[in-house]
């Protein structure tokens, strides 16, 4: 059985005192840092990228899961596990070489994962999957932080996670992102989530550090 994991979204972070929020984390138990990369092309939104990602990597030594929500990001990857990324994950929608960008990551010595987009099935990821640490199932519109969790995610989870099971391919993570809060994260974790992702369900608590021991103890539970 995994310990399931907690990763705060640093997007939801106050960057005017990102150091701050970032020893926050760390004190309270957190287990990985979940590093929006948006390009305003692949999502309708720009965020933060590699000369934030070489601040944080200098700051902590928590794992730092890059999430790139960007068109073409094989000609990104290696810049980004450089800037300290311990895991990128990259979307299945926005690469066509998916298996060359997948041992590229590799092949620089990062784990690897693959997201899919809401009304993307788990079935694409059949003949990659052997080749991944992680799979990251978008619980939102990928875009926007502060979204409420699509229910139908469930099933995605509970496929994905019986495919996992019967290929005996133990090694890879389900992670979660989207609408993950303290009222619907132990459903998620049922659910097959080993990775939890949560920005604003967080950062917006009146004790952050007081919630992500709540989380971990109910999905722990």
């Amino acid at each position: 059985m995994k310990t399931k994991k907690i990763a705060p979204s640093l997007l939801s972070a106050d960057f005017a005192h990102l150091e701050r929020d970032i020893r926050m984390l760390e004190q309270a138990g957190a287990d990985i840092l979940h590093f929006d990369v948006m390009d305003g092309q692949f999502v309708p939104n720009i965020s933060i990228g590699i000369p934030v990602l070489k601040a944080v990597r200098r700051v902590t030594s928590l794992p730092i899961d890059v999430h790139l929500m960007i068109e073409t990001p094989g000609l990104m990857v290696d810049a980004f596990v450089d800037a300290g990324a311990d895991n990128v994950t990259i979307h299945f929608e926005a690469e066509r070489h998916l298996h060359k960008v997948v041992h590229q990551i590799k092949a620089k010595g990062a784990q690897v994962g693959v997201a899919i987009n809401p009304h993307t099935p788990v079935s694409v990821l059949e003949d990659i999957l052997p080749d991944l640490d992680l799979v990251l199932v978008m619980s939102v519109n990928p875009g926007f932080g502060g979204q409420s969790f699509i229910p139908n995610t469930l099933d995605k989870l509970s496929r994905l996670r019986k495919i996992r099971d019967e290929r005996d391919l133990s090694h890879i993570d389900i992670e979660v992102d989207g609408g993950v809060k303290i009222d619907n994260i132990k459903a998620i974790a049922d659910a097959g989530a080993d990775i939890l992702v949560s920005g604003s369900g967080i950062f917006r608590a009146k004790n952050p550090a007081q919630m992500i021991h709540e989380m971990k103890a109910l999905i722990n539970s």
